[in-house]
This record gives C-alpha cells, sequence and structure tokens, in this order.
C-alpha cells in the first residue's frame, strides 16, 4: 500500500489523523496532513482506506 498526502489540497478537517493516528497527523503551524507512514503494513488498510474516504478535500489517495 502507497499512501500519497498532496498537502496543497488538504482544508485541515483532521478526520485522517482522527481516523489512524498511526498514519497521519496535522502540521502544528498550518494544520495541514502530515503523513508519518508511507507504507503502513497490511493490518491498517482497512482503517487507511476508511481515512482516505473520509477525507472532504480528497488529498488523500492510496494504491
Amino acid at each position: 500500500m502507497d499512501i500519497k498526502a498532496d498537502t496543497d489540497r488538504c482544508i485541515g478537517a483532521g478526520m485522517c489523523a482522527l481516523t489512524v493516528p498511526e498514519v497521519f497527523d496535522q502540521s502544528e503551524e498550518e494544520g495541514t496532513v502530515v503523513l508519518l507512514d508511507a507504507d503502513p503494513p497490511a493490518s491498517r488498510e482497512t482503517a487507511v482506506r476508511r481515512a482516505v474516504q473520509l477525507c472532504p478535500s480528497g488529498a488523500l489517495s492510496v494504491s
């Protein structure tokens, strides 16, 4: 699983960090997404995919 986070598109809603805090965080300065783990273990795949779906700006993608 390869995760991409577009900080220019991110609006700082924080759904990703709330859904999978082991993978996503938010920048203290701008509030935008910070990717902590671009290739998390398979055990987190369902949660990561849910976070991608919940992102209101579409700043996250997974392949």
